[in-house]
């Protein structure tokens, strides 16, 4: 088994749609080991987004992601769980997201894309122990 890290961004929870995005995640049989509503500060999207600090659309970032609670947490599942959650997420850009797709079915601008992802095993690594270090 191996696991992932997910976000349910701040779009996602205003909107009402956490509990049909861990629904997906759930009947692909993925486990739900954490999770946990929290405000995201500012320290902590900086060392999450550190590939992102110095790029110009970095504080506009931090601002959507700051406004209100995220949900995060943490998946488990079979070898590559990081590529199935990114396949239910669906591109980045919910324009190009087929139906079926979380962004596909309930995205609907590219800033604001209700789900994050870690993008390989070894950034799954690194994220978990950011926003969950007893798990590490």
């Amino acid at each position: 088994m191996t696991r992932t890290f997910i976000i349910c961004k701040p779009d996602a929870v205003e909107r009402g749609y956490v509990g049909q995005i861990l629904d997906r995640f759930e009947r692909k049989g993925l486990k739900l080991v954490a999770g946990e509503l929290r405000q995201v500060e500012e320290d902590t999207l900086a060392r999450h987004y550190a590939e992102h600090v110095e790029k110009p659309f970095y504080p506009e970032l931090v601002a959507f992601m700051s406004r209100s609670p995220a949900f995060v947490a943490v998946l488990e599942g079979p070898q590559d769980t990081y590529a199935i959650v990114r396949t239910l997420m669906g591109p980045t850009n919910p324009v190009d997201a087929p139906p079926g797709t979380i962004r596909g079915d309930f995205g609907t601008i590219l800033t604001e894309n209700l789900v994050h992802g870690s993008d390989s095993p070894e950034s799954a690594e690194r994220e978990i122990a950011i926003f969950f270090p007893g798990l590490a």
